[in-house]
């Protein structure tokens, strides 16, 4: 086994963390409980991965992505615990079933992602289901054999839809697991399943989904673990605000923008001085929806919004805030950790309402409030190579590893819990009590 480093935290604030390091482990049976009393009443996305990001005097997610696709960077002496989590997803939703199809995001030939549905199909093939990929494009009319960065074939089939149900030419699943986030909405053929399991749903896609949405629950499931624990909401939950449409490449459409951001950096301003946090906060304004790292600005003051947005709107890479989007501002989050001396950022992975593993996210041209999610990234998979779930008591806070992480899958439990509350309260089909 690989021996293990703690990332090093290059801030002498690192005194709440390892508070609230020491105040998880010592409340681990009251935490365990409570996650199991809320898995009771909730149902957990089928898998998530979260971005957190460790200030030294805060932790918290930045991100939490349904469709995850970097299953490539869990290290083979995670898969086990991926094993056993999709054997539990599985024989909740089907316990009879025997295959499972896979429809992957559209465009599927980068190595990277290859990988990722390589190892995805490894985990349920040794959960014991027969696993194929099946693709929604029209214009496939035959399989396309694309090659794994291992040299291995995937095939990619054309689903067949029949009856109601979808499929393949000679293969009928009980369970389809779609792995992109159509955020044009969702494709009529997902649509109307007769007795087939659609995972995640629909209306998890950014066609429907909102980070704001996202955040609300976060902060309701944030404030209760904080009752638990005794402690301080704000020390795991980033600050937030949104406004509707705005055209950032216009002045007219930066006044609710400039006013949130004033707003925001208000309360965080506050917050540091309470804690004696000696630095100048900054806040991220970002696209509503879609993935992480799109249309990404962040500004320290109100009047840098209109130069920074007429930038990002002629620059043309960033669409998502070039024209007109719905915006989300949020508490920026420094990252204070370090892989080789480049910044880096804990990813966690689950599956069910399991902790599977996860890696650093680490970018060398990058700097603590940018976000890491850009070309460049590499991924080093450090955490959870040790079970989550076997933290070491007694430890000196910040000196362990399984501590540290065990730490990092509680709060990454915490905005897969949030998921939980996010698609229940944006479920389209759920009938509602007035």
């Amino acid at each position: 086994m690989r021996s293990l480093m703690v990332p090093h935290l290059v801030t002498a604030l690192t005194g709440p963390i390892n508070e609230l390091e020491n105040r998880v482990l010592e409340s681990m049976p009251a935490t365990e409980r409570w996650f199991r009393l809320e898995w009771m009443e909730h149902t957990p996305p089928f898998y998530t991965a979260v971005d957190l990001r460790n200030a030294g005097f805060k932790l918290a997610p930045v991100d939490t992505n349904l469709f995850p696709g970097g299953y490539n960077n869990l290290t083979p002496e995670m898969l086990p615990l991926a094993v056993q989590a999709a054997m539990a997803a599985i024989e909740k939703i089907c316990p009879e079933a025997r295959n499972l199809l896979i429809i992957p995001r559209p465009r599927t030939a980068d190595p990277f992602y290859l990988g990722s549905l390589q190892r995805l199909m490894q985990v349920f093939r040794q959960a014991g289901l027969n696993v194929r990929l099946g693709s929604i494009d029209a214009s496939l009319k035959q399989p396309l054999r694309l090659q794994a960065p291992d040299g291995a074939e995937l095939s990619i089939e054309p689903v067949v839809k029949a009856r109601g149900r979808l499929g393949l030419k000679d293969f009928d699943p009980c369970t389809i697991l779609v792995n992109g986030d159509f955020p044009e909405g969702a494709p009529p053929l997902l649509e109307g399943l007769h007795q087939q399991y659609l995972l995640p749903p629909l209306h998890a896609g950014w066609a429907m989904r909102r980070k704001s949405a996202h955040f609300q629950s976060y902060e309701e499931v944030a404030k209760k673990f904080a009752k638990l624990l005794g402690m301080d909401p704000w020390l795991i939950h980033p600050l937030f605000g949104r406004c509707g449409e705005v055209n950032l490449a216009e002045p007219s459409g930066l006044d609710c923008v400039q006013t949130t951001v004033d707003a925001l950096l208000t309360k965080v301003r506050r917050k540091y001085k309470e804690y004696g946090i000696n630095e100048r906060p900054f806040v991220v304004v970002k696209s509503d929806a879609g993935r992480s790292g799109s249309g990404y600005m962040s500004v320290r003051d109100a009047r840098e919004v209109s130069d920074k947005a007429r930038a990002l709107a002629a620059d043309g890479s960033s669409p998502t805030l070039g024209g007109i989007s719905e915006v989300i501002v949020q508490e920026g989050v420094p990252t204070y950790e370090r892989v080789n001396d480049a910044v880096a950022e804990p990813v966690v992975y689950m599956m069910d309402r399991y902790v599977i593993g996860g890696f650093y996210r680490v970018h060398a041209g990058r700097g603590v409030d940018e976000s890491l999610a850009a070309p460049g990234s590499m991924y080093v998979p450090l955490a959870f190579a040790d079970s989550h779930q076997l933290p070491r008591p007694g430890a000196k806070p910040g000196a362990s590893a399984p501590n540290r992480f065990y730490m990092y899958g509680v709060v990454g439990r915490l905005a897969m819990l949030a998921a939980a509350y996010e698609l229940e309260a944006t479920d389209p089909e759920a009938e509602r009590f007035e």
